[in-house]
């Protein structure tokens, strides 16, 4: 076996703990890890005291990892000294036979027929909030923040099953409260600090949650809390009520925040390619459906290739953590056990060797004729793959696609002219001046 190339000057390792621990994401994680994968080659081990952090770079190492053949990669491991404290037993914070017995059950809220219910109740939630742009429209108003707000109404109307209304300012709170504590470098509930603001967004959401766990196990709705309090697996398997509230908490962060970063990012690249605006538009037109339903959206096939384009440039979750239980072997080094292990989808995304000028925006790149993304199976991992590929990736999609739908048809947008979006690159990829966009009605 080669011996390790440790790299002195830790300067993605602070990135990281920037991005993962303190919620420093205005770091440009795809440079430094550019930088090591040019200067160091796929494996590199960074060194800080009894730390170890290792990226592997390149989609045989996210199959590796991803994949996890052997199940030696925890993913339960570094999420929950992360966010653990905040997002309790989320489904990502879970291995091995436990993550299957959720993951088992969960995919019952996610079936085609509770995704075509999803989409129904979706549109007149979408058509609304579409609206409310008129108010603006003709002057630049930030995208993300609009977004943030649009996504989380439609995850409390679908997934909760009720209307915001007053509790739109406090839920936002609690939310935006414990994804900054789930990265916060001081982890004590200090009065007025921000851990101590995320705890509470926590009771907050369990507290709400939980006074409404009564009725959802009576009432047969078909929002997402209600059908994970019924939903069986086919072994009769179900949760427990504290382990639906802590999936139903972890699952609305989730949908929340990288559905809202990449609405962000492809309206960005629209404004900024008027043709693909206009040809998605015209796509979305020739439905001919004011309220376009699950199956119809499959039909949107240019909007489809505009997504995964984004999401190839822009992934929300630019890094994905594991660390690995048993040593292991990989481009001819060994790496022993107990290593914090990176596999990098914004690295990956971006490499020459596995697609064509990556740093633009191509969305026929996903065509049929180009299909980029069939050169090596894990060369795109925008949703992660293996055990823990998205559970709620097809219900992502449909929302994206109908929110898109919608605007499409009641407005053309545009950026300033000469404007470039500042990415936020890490917790979650954002843009971070909020993103000024004019929408005319057409």
């Amino acid at each position: 076996m080669k011996p390790f190339r440790e790299v002195p000057k830790l300067g993605f390792l602070q990135g990281f703990r920037m991005a993962m621990a303190s919620g420093g994401g205005r770091v440009d994680m795809l440079s430094g890890l550019r930088q090591q994968y040019e200067t160091h080659g796929p494996v590199v081990l960074q060194l800080s005291g009894p730390f170890k952090l290792v990226n592997l770079f390149g989609p045989d190492a996210n199959r590796l990892v991803l994949m996890d053949r052997e199940q030696i990669f925890s993913a339960e491991k570094p999420w929950t000294q992360i966010m653990g404290r905040i997002f309790t037993n989320g489904l990502l914070l879970k291995d091995g036979a436990d993550h299957k017995h959720h993951r088992k059950i969960m995919h019952e809220a996610f079936t085609r027929p509770a995704l075509r219910e999803y989409v129904e109740r979706m549109n007149p939630a979408i058509v609304d909030g579409v609206s409310q742009l008129e108010a603006g429209a003709g002057t630049p108003q930030l995208a993300f923040s609009y977004y943030k707000q649009l996504t989380l109404e439609i995850a409390a109307s679908i997934f909760i099953g009720m209307d915001l209304g007053p509790a739109t300012k406090p839920m936002k709170t609690a939310f935006e409260d414990m994804v900054a504590a789930s990265m916060s470098r001081i982890r004590l509930p200090l009065i007025g600090r921000e851990f101590a603001r995320g705890l509470a967004g926590r009771k907050y959401m369990l507290d709400l949650l939980g006074g409404m766990l009564e009725k959802k196990h009576g009432d047969g709705g078909a929002d997402m809390f209600s059908r994970l309090c019924r939903a069986r697996s086919q072994d009769g398997e179900s949760l427990r009520d504290s382990e639906v509230v802590d999936q139903m908490i972890f699952v609305m962060m989730a949908a929340h925040d990288t559905t809202t970063s990449t609405l962000s990012s492809l309206t960005y690249e629209l404004a900024r390619h008027p043709e693909w605006q206009e040809r998605v538009r015209e796509e979305s037109r020739a439905l001919g459906i004011a309220e376009p339903g699950f199956d119809e959206l499959g039909k949107l096939e240019s909007l489809h290739m505009a997504i995964y384009e984004t999401l190839r440039r822009y992934p929300p979750l630019p890094v994905m953590p594991r660390v690995n239980t048993q040593a292991f072997e990989f481009g001819g080094y060994e790496i022993p056990a107990g290593c914090m292990v990176v596999v990098s989808p914004i690295h990956t995304h971006h490499m020459s060797e596995w697609w064509s000028d990556p740093f633009t925006w191509d969305p026929d790149r996903f065509g049929p004729e180009r299909a980029e993304q069939e050169r090596h199976t894990h060369s795109f991992a925008a949703f992660g793959g293996g055990p823990h590929m998205c559970l709620g990736m097809r219900f992502a999609e449909s929302q994206v696609k109908l929110v898109m739908h919608h605007l499409l048809q009641r407005y053309r947008w545009t950026v300033p002219e000469g404007y470039t979006m500042a990415v936020q690159q890490a917790p979650i990829s954002k843009p971070r001046d909020g993103l000024p966009v004019t929408f005319t009605r057409i």
